[in-house]
């Protein structure tokens, strides 16, 4: 049984995408989650995860002797072994542009993740209507977001009624799933067709067990939230 390796699932945006990838698409897993204590050299997280793979860091697919990580490699190994599951949409035209996005993601908005950290179990509307008035960049990741979303779902909606980036759920819906999370709990503003694809896709079983996980896991790390000084506190204004 091959073996996904995850952190928080409230905290864990990396962590994420590859879980729903192979909880939405029926692909049998055995979930490892090793808790995020710290992410110092000597932490029980790094320990933990230095000893598989080389980065120290999650997610990690762990194959009979083989190991994956990276999300976007995670995703390409499982396009090549399960060929019959579409993980990418058909066509090469269609399968470089859900790659192109993807990597987009991979390696961009980094104002975004930046000053909105995943956390799915709080309301960060308050944190949310200061990051949107303060930050120009972040309104700047926003609006690509939107207008790449709105291209794609506008692309595919006389086609599939699934409602999902490229028609039928696939990587690219799963490689944005963290990104739905912070648009929704930042509560920052989208147009409506946008918000309606968010919607459908924390409706699908995959996306909707891993946020009801989440919020079920109760275990606040106040270094991962430096804007709350307990679970439940009210977000801290900065100055300014």
């Amino acid at each position: 049984m091959r073996k996904l390796y995850i952190g928080n699932k409230n905290y864990s945006s990396w962590s994420m995408r590859p879980w729903v990838l192979m909880q939405q698409a029926g692909i049998a897993f055995e979930e490892v989650k090793v808790r995020f204590d710290s992410f110092e050299v000597d932490s029980d997280f790094k320990r933990t995860m230095q000893a598989l793979n080389p980065t120290g860091q999650v997610p990690l697919l762990v194959d009979g002797d083989l190991a994956v990580w990276d999300t976007l490699a995670i995703a390409e190994y499982l396009a090549d072994n399960f060929p019959d599951i579409a993980l990418w949409p058909p066509g090469k035209v269609q399968r470089a542009r859900a790659r192109s996005v993807c990597a987009e993601m991979h390696a961009g908005f980094r104002e975004l993740r930046s000053h909105c950290g995943m956390n799915i179990e709080a309301d960060l509307s308050e944190a949310g209507a200061q990051i949107w008035r303060e930050q120009a960049g972040v309104r700047g990741d926003v609006a690509r977001i939107e207008a790449m979303w709105s291209e794609l779902l506008a692309s595919h909606a006389r086609t599939h009624p699934d409602g999902m980036l490229f028609g039928a759920f696939g990587i690219a819906d799963a490689y944005f799933a963290p990104v739905v999370m912070r648009l929704t709990r930042y509560a920052l503003p989208v147009n409506g067709e946008v918000a309606a694809y968010m919607e459908r896709l924390q409706a699908l079983p995959g996306v909707k067990a891993w946020i009801d996980e989440a919020v079920a896991e109760h275990d606040f790390l106040p270094f991962e939230e430096p804007y709350r000084q307990a679970p439940g506190a009210p977000f801290k204004r900065t100055a300014g």
